[in-house]
């Protein structure tokens, strides 16, 4: 692989002040940040939810969390975000100084060019907001992600993942060597713009952070001095062993001099314990459903509460709800306190699945008042 250089460390130990490092807000131990699935739930539209993912956004800056993120998935009608990058776009221009990321983007499903030329123009719209996440997942089913590549051979692009990033990053950077067969090719909008008569260089790049549920990707982003995110919500038994090996494999670089990883956690505040478990159970049931071939629409609460789990769905069910934090807005703070000291997590990215915006919007702004975040709305 080819190797993988950044710019120069600011004075908190990142890129060029590059917006990797937040800082937490009122009495949060760490920096909060969102991760927008963008579910869309029965009797709604896509349209609906993505307009929630706006105000979810814009909600999230007047209270001070530091990034927004939306993350690749295909072929799951309860999901929209099969295009992170034009719902970027679109939360950008509705946005003025939340960070916007991908979490991720999945780089086996792309031409690494094309990845370089859709965040160079997201940059180009948001300079310095911009965060591309990356996973060597495909975000979807065999048959979907063959669909996606126009291959079958699906263990290959998981296995070139590490040449696709270093690939990547060249094209962000502009600087394949010479006689390199890419050395001619540029991503526009990008530094080559630079290099024309008249052309100035635009002050920021987006940021590379890597994304796993395991330790592959925990190694990789340790070895090359990469910001990791990991998917503690949905691979909860792995985020102390992934983030150990993180930090055990961690090399300062010139994007880091010290390990930074966040953990996406699943979190849903309401006004009482009751209304909680009522919603929280509405993605558990998609997940059912999920895990068994039948994707769809989230369900509504009323469904979720009328539904005969099996033995087997119910301890499914049981599992899966004891890595969601979910209950009263201090009970969902202490929870949330207790996982960023489990873990050592420098910053943890909420999701809240539930079946209707309004639900989500809420425990955000619940969550929000409870560690006594600015309100500049």
């Amino acid at each position: 692989m080819d190797e993988i250089r950044g710019d120069e460390t600011g004075g908190d130990g990142v890129r060029g002040g590059d917006g990797t490092r937040g800082t937490a807000g009122g009495t949060a131990p760490v920096p909060l940040s969102v991760l927008d699935l963008v579910t869309v739930g029965q009797g709604r539209t896509a349209t609906q939810a993505l307009r929630t993912g706006v105000e979810i956004a814009k909600l999230a800056e007047s209270r001070g969390f530091h990034r927004y993120w939306v993350a690749e998935h295909h072929s799951m009608p309860g999901v929209a975000s099969s295009s992170p990058a034009v719902i970027l776009a679109h939360i950008a221009a509705h946005t003025e100084r939340i960070r916007l990321g991908s979490g991720g983007v999945m780089l086996p499903n792309h031409a690494p060019l094309v990845i370089a030329e859709q965040f160079g123009t997201l940059e180009a719209m948001a300079p310095g907001r911009v965060d591309l996440g990356l996973g060597r997942a495909p975000g979807t089913d065999g048959a979907t992600a063959a669909a996606l590549r126009r291959s079958d051979r699906l263990n290959e692009g998981a296995d070139d993942f590490p040449q696709q990033l270093s690939e990547l990053i060249r094209f962000l950077d502009d600087d394949f060597p010479d006689g390199h067969p890419y050395a001619r090719i540029h991503a526009v909008p990008g530094p080559v713009q630079a290099t024309a008569p008249g052309g100035v260089q635009s002050a920021h790049r987006p940021p590379v952070w890597l994304l796993g549920s395991s330790g592959f990707s925990a190694r990789l982003a340790g070895t090359l001095g990469l910001p990791f995110a990991f998917a503690h919500h949905f691979s909860a038994q792995n985020t102390i062993p992934a983030l150990d090996l993180y930090r055990e494999s961690f090399r300062p670089s010139a994007v880091l001099d010290a390990p930074y990883a966040l953990i996406g956690v699943s979190a849903l505040a309401a006004g009482d314990e009751r209304e909680a478990r009522r919603q929280v159970l509405t993605g558990a049931l998609s997940m059912v459903r999920l895990r068994t071939g039948r994707p769809g629409l989230i369900p509504s609460p009323e469904e979720a509460a009328a539904y005969d789990f099996s033995p087997m769905e119910r301890e499914f069910v049981d599992g899966w709800l004891s890595n969601v934090i979910h209950g009263t807005p201090d009970e969902v703070r202490t929870g949330l306190d207790d996982l960023a000291k489990r873990t050592g997590a420098d910053e943890l990215m909420i999701t809240a699945n539930a079946h209707g915006g309004d639900a989500r919007l809420r425990s955000y702004e619940l969550i929000a008042d409870a560690y006594g975040l600015p309100n500049d709305g």
